[in-house]
């Protein structure tokens, strides 16, 4: 279990600090929550308490996993299909699971490609969310600000 003041990763939607505990009821069902701040777009999400498993909410990376993102992003090699379709399904997948890790790769391979022959807008928008997932945990883990991140993963990609 968590507690207030957790940093905390809510798959698909991004890490965040878990602000306080609540009970509330809904559709008649008294349910606890966890309140979790996102600092990226200023949005509040609650989260029941009793999901917290099977929604696959983790801590924030510490240093060591920093490393492992920024070499991820740093390494050149990436193994896409050539089928925009299949592409799509399996970077969706990899965002989906919450990995940061993976998370890393759906940004480093979208970059790479977009550099080579450019992205459909369907692969646009999903490297636009990948990477506000990616620059919400790195904010919390490094404890910098927004655009400092954007610019650490801008200078890696230049």
């Amino acid at each position: 279990m968590f507690k207030v003041g957790d940093k905390v990763v809510y798959p698909m939607h991004g890490a965040g600090i878990i602000e306080s505990i609540e009970e509330k009821e809904v559709l008649g069902e008294k349910r606890r929550y966890y309140v979790m701040r996102m600092p990226i777009g200023d949005m509040k999400v609650m989260i029941p308490m009793d999901s917290v498993g099977e929604v696959g909410i983790r801590q924030v990376i510490d240093e060591a996993g920093i490393q492992r993102v920024f070499g991820i992003l740093r390494d050149k090699k990436s193994t896409m299909s050539a089928n925009w379709n299949h592409r799509y399904r399996a970077n969706m997948e990899k965002i989906k699971s919450g990995n940061i890790f993976e998370v890393a790769e759906v940004v480093r391979n979208l970059v790479l490609r977009d550099q080579e022959k450019g992205l459909s807008t369907g692969e646009r928008k999903m490297l636009e969310n990948a990477k506000q997932i990616l620059v919400s945990e790195l904010v919390l883990a490094q404890g910098q600000e927004e655009e400092q991140v954007e610019n650490m993963l801008e200078g890696v990609f230049a």
